[in-house]
């Protein structure tokens, strides 16, 4: 039997996604972006959402999100995509919006905005890439930053005396009665990955139920940030980051319920 003899489609295994273009990404080799744009696409294509859905990227390093997968993108300012998609979906009830955010993006600039727009329940997923660091504009401290962990603006370690204590939003997310479902992943693994892909798929079918806010947080890495290769950057992850930031659901009902899972 030969290769050509094997390359038929009832052998395919696996394909990338058809919603993601086929363009180089200018993600840095072992960003954990590239792996969560891969898995909404896939979402988006399984579940026949391309017509209907609207992204709104953000400022900092996905914020040319919209070359990567093809559907309906928004460029929102620094921190105000909720603000942003709150518009859309109040505009457009029936299309299927999502915001996609970094930790500097989400959890600093856009604290009013993503805390409010959660608290009211607009109908829509967030999804929060918390890599601990500002990757884009040089590796500066970021809210997430883990107390000691080195960076651009704090070269000694982050000093909780001088800069406060690293911000666990998602938490405070969870106790907001305007969400629905909130939980913290990750995509360091082919397990991690497929878990991810099981909540985020759980998000948006809340979302198109109109169950509410669903908020998707992925612990990520950012090797160049930090100064490490894309497996160590992993490996410090999982003993860093997990602790402080631990994996799991935190929340599970339905809007107006602000019993959050313990």
């Amino acid at each position: 039997m030969e290769l050509k003899d094997l390359i038929k489609p009832e052998n395919l295994v696996y394909s990338k996604s058809a919603l993601l273009e086929d363009v180089p990404m200018h993600y840095c080799p072992g960003c954990s972006h590239g792996v969560v744009h891969k898995v909404l696409a896939e979402l988006i294509e399984e579940l026949d959402l391309q017509e209907k859905t609207v992204g709104v990227a953000p400022v900092g390093c996905s914020v040319f999100a919209y070359n990567y997968i093809d559907i309906d993108w928004q460029e929102a300012a620094h921190g105000r995509a909720p603000a942003v998609a709150t518009g859309i979906v109040r505009v457009n009830p029936d299309k299927f919006v999502f915001t996609y955010q970094g930790d500097g993006d989400l959890a600093s600039i856009g604290t009013a905005e993503i805390m409010h727009a959660c608290n009211r329940g607009e109908n829509m997923l967030v999804i929060f890439i918390n890599n601990g660091i500002y990757g884009m504009t040089g590796g500066q401290m970021a809210p997430t930053t883990l107390e000691g962990m080195v960076t651009s603006t704090t070269p000694f370690g982050r000093n909780t005396d001088l800069n406060g204590y690293p911000l666990k939003i998602t938490e405070l997310i969870a106790q907001l009665p305007g969400t629905s479902y909130v939980t913290r992943q990750s995509v360091e693994t082919p397990g991690a990955v497929r878990k991810c892909k099981k909540a985020l798929k759980k998000a948006i079918d809340n979302v198109l139920a109109k169950k509410g806010t669903s908020f998707v947080e992925v612990v990520s890495t950012c090797n160049s940030g930090w100064k490490m290769t894309p497996v160590d950057a992993n490996r410090w992850m999982q003993e860093n980051m997990f602790p402080y930031y631990p994996l799991g659901d935190m929340k599970d009902s339905v809007k107006g319920d602000n019993n959050a899972k313990n």
